[in-house]
Protein backbone atom coordinates (compact mmCIF):
# COMPACT_ATOMS: atom_id res chain seq x y z
CA UNK A 1 0.00 0.00 0.00
CA UNK A 2 2.94 2.65 0.80
CA UNK A 3 4.41 1.67 -2.62
CA UNK A 4 1.40 2.69 -4.80
CA UNK A 5 0.96 6.02 -2.71
CA UNK A 6 4.48 6.75 -3.45
CA UNK A 7 4.43 5.86 -7.02
CA UNK A 8 0.82 7.88 -7.65
CA UNK A 9 2.43 10.95 -5.20
CA UNK A 10 5.96 11.02 -7.48
CA UNK A 11 4.40 11.90 -10.53
CA UNK A 12 1.86 14.45 -9.18
CA UNK A 13 4.93 16.31 -7.37
CA UNK A 14 6.43 16.49 -10.56
CA UNK A 15 3.54 17.41 -12.55
CA UNK A 16 3.92 20.57 -10.04
CA UNK A 17 7.07 21.38 -9.96
CA UNK A 18 6.74 21.65 -13.82
CA UNK A 19 3.84 23.75 -13.65
CA UNK A 20 5.70 26.50 -10.81
CA UNK A 21 8.55 26.58 -12.59
CA UNK A 22 6.76 26.82 -16.49
CA UNK A 23 4.36 29.89 -14.89
CA UNK A 24 3.53 32.45 -16.66
CA UNK A 25 5.25 34.77 -14.10
CA UNK A 26 8.20 33.38 -15.11
CA UNK A 27 8.10 33.60 -18.84
CA UNK A 28 8.83 37.25 -20.82
CA UNK A 29 5.50 39.22 -21.95
CA UNK A 30 5.15 39.23 -25.77
CA UNK A 31 2.70 42.03 -25.46
CA UNK A 32 4.31 44.53 -22.70
CA UNK A 33 3.39 47.67 -23.66
CA UNK A 34 6.67 49.88 -24.82
CA UNK A 35 7.86 52.58 -22.76
CA UNK A 36 6.27 55.93 -23.47
CA UNK A 37 6.84 59.69 -22.27
CA UNK A 38 4.50 62.53 -23.30
CA UNK A 39 4.87 66.33 -22.82
CA UNK A 40 2.05 68.75 -23.13
CA UNK A 41 3.07 72.03 -25.02
CA UNK A 42 2.51 75.32 -23.89
CA UNK A 43 3.39 79.10 -25.28
CA UNK A 44 5.31 81.36 -23.00
CA UNK A 45 2.23 82.93 -22.26
CA UNK A 46 1.25 79.29 -21.11
CA UNK A 47 -1.50 78.99 -24.02
CA UNK A 48 -1.55 74.74 -25.39
CA UNK A 49 0.56 74.81 -28.30
CA UNK A 50 0.05 71.01 -29.11
CA UNK A 51 1.57 67.40 -27.49
CA UNK A 52 4.33 65.69 -27.94
CA UNK A 53 4.71 62.18 -27.84
CA UNK A 54 7.77 59.63 -27.54
CA UNK A 55 7.71 55.98 -27.61
CA UNK A 56 10.76 53.42 -27.26
CA UNK A 57 11.08 50.91 -29.68
CA UNK A 58 13.88 48.60 -31.39
CA UNK A 59 14.86 50.88 -33.45
CA UNK A 60 14.78 54.19 -31.45
CA UNK A 61 12.74 56.54 -29.68
CA UNK A 62 9.80 57.40 -32.05
CA UNK A 63 9.07 61.16 -31.76
CA UNK A 64 5.93 62.80 -32.73
CA UNK A 65 4.68 66.33 -32.04
CA UNK A 66 1.75 68.01 -33.24
CA UNK A 67 1.36 71.63 -32.89
CA UNK A 68 -1.32 74.44 -33.60
CA UNK A 69 -1.08 78.48 -32.82
CA UNK A 70 2.14 78.84 -34.32
CA UNK A 71 3.27 81.16 -36.74
CA UNK A 72 2.92 79.87 -40.37
CA UNK A 73 6.29 78.05 -41.44
CA UNK A 74 9.19 76.53 -40.47
CA UNK A 75 10.16 75.78 -37.02
CA UNK A 76 13.02 73.69 -35.85
CA UNK A 77 11.89 71.23 -33.00
CA UNK A 78 14.34 69.77 -30.85
CA UNK A 79 14.74 67.69 -27.46
CA UNK A 80 16.03 69.68 -24.84
CA UNK A 81 18.91 68.17 -22.58
CA UNK A 82 16.46 69.39 -19.06
CA UNK A 83 12.90 68.88 -17.84
CA UNK A 84 11.90 72.17 -17.40
CA UNK A 85 9.94 75.21 -18.84
CA UNK A 86 9.92 78.25 -17.24
CA UNK A 87 7.91 81.29 -19.16
CA UNK A 88 8.42 82.75 -21.06
CA UNK A 89 11.75 82.00 -23.09
CA UNK A 90 12.22 78.52 -21.84
CA UNK A 91 15.79 78.51 -21.58
CA UNK A 92 15.25 76.75 -18.26
CA UNK A 93 15.03 73.29 -20.57
CA UNK A 94 18.79 73.86 -21.34
CA UNK A 95 20.31 72.89 -25.06
CA UNK A 96 19.88 70.22 -26.93
CA UNK A 97 20.07 66.98 -25.67
CA UNK A 98 23.12 65.29 -26.63
CA UNK A 99 24.63 62.64 -24.71
CA UNK A 100 27.03 61.27 -27.14
CA UNK A 101 28.80 64.75 -27.02
CA UNK A 102 28.36 65.48 -30.77
CA UNK A 103 28.16 68.54 -32.50
CA UNK A 104 24.56 70.38 -33.86
CA UNK A 105 22.65 69.32 -36.90
CA UNK A 106 22.29 66.62 -39.46
CA UNK A 107 24.68 68.34 -41.90
CA UNK A 108 27.58 68.88 -39.43
CA UNK A 109 30.69 66.45 -40.70
CA UNK A 110 31.38 66.09 -36.55
CA UNK A 111 27.78 64.70 -35.94
CA UNK A 112 24.64 65.71 -34.85
CA UNK A 113 22.93 65.88 -31.22
CA UNK A 114 20.39 63.10 -29.97
CA UNK A 115 18.06 66.06 -30.03
CA UNK A 116 18.49 67.55 -33.31
CA UNK A 117 14.94 66.80 -35.26
CA UNK A 118 13.93 67.87 -38.79
CA UNK A 119 12.00 71.11 -39.24
CA UNK A 120 8.54 71.62 -38.88
CA UNK A 121 6.26 73.39 -41.28
CA UNK A 122 3.38 75.31 -39.90
CA UNK A 123 0.95 75.68 -42.63
CA UNK A 124 -1.32 79.04 -43.23
CA UNK A 125 -3.75 78.24 -40.09
CA UNK A 126 -0.95 77.62 -37.28
CA UNK A 127 -0.88 73.88 -37.36
CA UNK A 128 2.23 71.49 -38.21
CA UNK A 129 3.19 67.62 -37.32
CA UNK A 130 6.29 66.06 -37.29
CA UNK A 131 7.67 62.71 -36.48
CA UNK A 132 11.07 61.67 -36.32
CA UNK A 133 12.97 58.55 -34.78
CA UNK A 134 16.04 59.23 -32.80
CA UNK A 135 18.03 56.19 -33.38
CA UNK A 136 19.83 54.46 -30.28
CA UNK A 137 18.32 56.34 -27.94
CA UNK A 138 16.11 55.29 -24.95
CA UNK A 139 13.69 56.41 -22.38
CA UNK A 140 15.08 55.65 -19.20
CA UNK A 141 17.08 53.10 -19.57
CA UNK A 142 20.77 52.27 -20.94
CA UNK A 143 23.62 54.09 -21.68
CA UNK A 144 21.23 57.69 -23.02
CA UNK A 145 18.43 57.86 -20.92
CA UNK A 146 16.12 60.56 -22.24
CA UNK A 147 14.63 60.75 -18.69
CA UNK A 148 17.31 61.12 -16.52
CA UNK A 149 17.97 62.53 -13.13
CA UNK A 150 16.96 66.19 -14.52
CA UNK A 151 14.44 65.10 -17.58
CA UNK A 152 13.78 66.70 -20.64
CA UNK A 153 11.90 68.83 -22.54
CA UNK A 154 10.57 69.28 -26.18
CA UNK A 155 11.06 73.40 -27.69
CA UNK A 156 9.54 74.32 -30.78
CA UNK A 157 11.14 77.47 -31.79
CA UNK A 158 10.44 80.71 -33.97
CA UNK A 159 12.89 79.88 -36.73
CA UNK A 160 13.76 77.03 -39.11
CA UNK A 161 17.07 74.71 -38.09
CA UNK A 162 19.75 75.58 -40.77
CA UNK A 163 20.97 71.81 -39.63
CA UNK A 164 24.54 72.96 -38.88
CA UNK A 165 25.61 75.76 -36.78
CA UNK A 166 26.58 74.99 -33.47
CA UNK A 167 25.09 75.10 -30.80
CA UNK A 168 21.33 75.42 -32.07
CA UNK A 169 21.03 75.82 -35.82
CA UNK A 170 20.29 79.54 -35.72
CA UNK A 171 16.61 78.34 -34.42
CA UNK A 172 15.52 81.44 -32.93
CA UNK A 173 13.55 82.16 -29.73
CA UNK A 174 11.71 78.86 -28.48
CA UNK A 175 7.90 79.34 -28.55
CA UNK A 176 6.96 76.54 -27.07
CA UNK A 177 8.35 73.65 -24.29
CA UNK A 178 6.33 70.88 -22.87
CA UNK A 179 8.35 68.83 -20.30
CA UNK A 180 8.68 64.68 -21.08
CA UNK A 181 7.02 62.67 -18.09
CA UNK A 182 7.18 58.57 -18.66
CA UNK A 183 3.79 56.75 -19.05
Amino acid sequence: MKIAAIIIALPMAVMASGCATGSSADAPVANAPAPVAHARLLAGDGYARGEATVTQATDGLHVLVRAQGLTPGMHAVHVHTVGSCTPPDFASAGGHWNPTGHKHGRDNPDGMHMGDMPNMIAGADGVGEMEYVISGGTISAGATPLLDSDGAAVVIHAQADDNKTDPAGNAGGRVACGVLSAG
